[in-house]
């Protein structure tokens, strides 16, 4: 049985670092994870809890719950905006933590990567993401968040799945996501 990573990418631009960072988790992944990028983000309207009524639920954000509900666990890949997360992923988040305490990120892993050009690597973003996650209700991975910073002149270049170091830890990221499971399906 596979491991169904879904991935939320902060940045909606298609040639983002950051999306290709999301890739390069899809391409390293180990056997037995899947890593599935989510493209819907951008058409989820801001949460409103006068949206949020069964049955009457946007069908971009209804999607993204589906989505979230069919995965085993959660990675965001995410840029560093104004010191903090991008409002794409937290409106995700914000649907996905609904209805409070019984959303579709309950108990779920869930893991961090950002990126930045700058040396810090969105660490501000990094630990918002987290935050916000953990108090949804998801089961944050905190030991293998990773920044990724000062490497976007390489990734000019070469996609970060062909770069050794960025490779490895995205590896290493969704090993994790997928160990982390393995106690409850032993």
């Amino acid at each position: 049985m596979s491991t169904k990573v879904l991935t939320l990418v902060g940045s909606l631009r298609g040639a983002s670092v950051n999306r290709k960072l999301a890739e390069a988790a899809a391409a390293v992944a180990p056997e037995g994870a899947e890593v599935i990028l989510y493209e819907g983000l951008a058409s989820v309207p801001f949460y409103n809890e006068d949206l949020d009524v069964e049955g009457q639920v946007p069908a971009a954000a209804a999607a993204l719950r589906e989505a979230a509900g069919e995965a085993d666990a959660v990675l965001f890949v995410t840029p560093e905006y104004n010191g903090t997360t991008p409002a794409v992923l937290t409106n995700a988040i914000d649907w996905l933590s609904r209805p409070f305490g019984a959303g579709a990120l309950k108990d779920m892993p869930a893991a961090v990567v950002s990126a930045s050009p700058s040396g810090f690597g969105a660490q501000w973003a990094n630990d918002n993401t987290r935050k916000a996650l953990g108090v949804a209700g998801a089961k944050v991975l905190e030991d293998v968040s990773i920044t990724v910073g000062g490497r976007f002149e390489v990734f000019a270049g070469t996609h970060p799945k062909d770069h050794a170091e960025t490779a490895t830890e995205l590896a290493g990221v969704v090993s994790a996501l997928a160990g982390a499971l393995e106690p409850a399906n032993a």
